[in-house]
């Protein structure tokens, strides 16, 4: 049996790239996808971004705004958001601190990149350690979003 812990004490200090005030821990990356943990704090963002993979942004507690496209949308414990390959996305938290775990489907070919949210430093499951892909730099700042 293997546990992987996650949660308060177990997250790093800083999120993955393009975040600010965001705490994360990944509990499972390979070829195929990635499972992780991330807390915003208020105020914290995941800068928009598009990655070639589908993602579920799953708000397990608190809550905030994400971004899909052009869409905007309020969410709160018990929603999940899906985030289309190819789409722009980004998530933040606004009054409250927001929890979420993020499921990112690679697909199954071989030379599919590991998901975006996977940190160089983050252990992978297999043999091989293929290179992480970042995501895009932030586009233009909209009135009332973080970025």
């Amino acid at each position: 049996m293997e546990i992987r812990r996650f949660g308060v004490g177990h997250r790093r200090p800083d999120g993955p790239p393009g975040t600010r005030g965001v705490r994360g821990q990944p509990i499972h990356g390979d070829r195929r996808g990635v499972v992780a943990e991330l807390a915003l704090e208020r105020g914290g963002s995941i800068a928009p971004h598009a990655n070639p993979n589908l993602t579920y942004f799953l708000v397990i507690e608190g809550g905030g705004f994400v971004r899909v496209g052009d869409e905007t949308a309020r969410v709160s414990a018990g929603d999940a958001v899906v985030w289309p390959p190819d789409v722009v996305h980004g998530a933040w938290a606004e009054a409250s601190p927001m929890r979420a775990i993020v499921v990112e489907f690679a697909g199954m070919p071989e030379d599919r990149p590991v998901p975006a949210i996977a940190a160089e430093s983050m252990p992978i499951d297999g043999d091989d350690r293929p290179e992480p892909v970042s995501p895009a730099p932030a586009g233009a700042q909209d009135e009332g979003e973080p970025w």
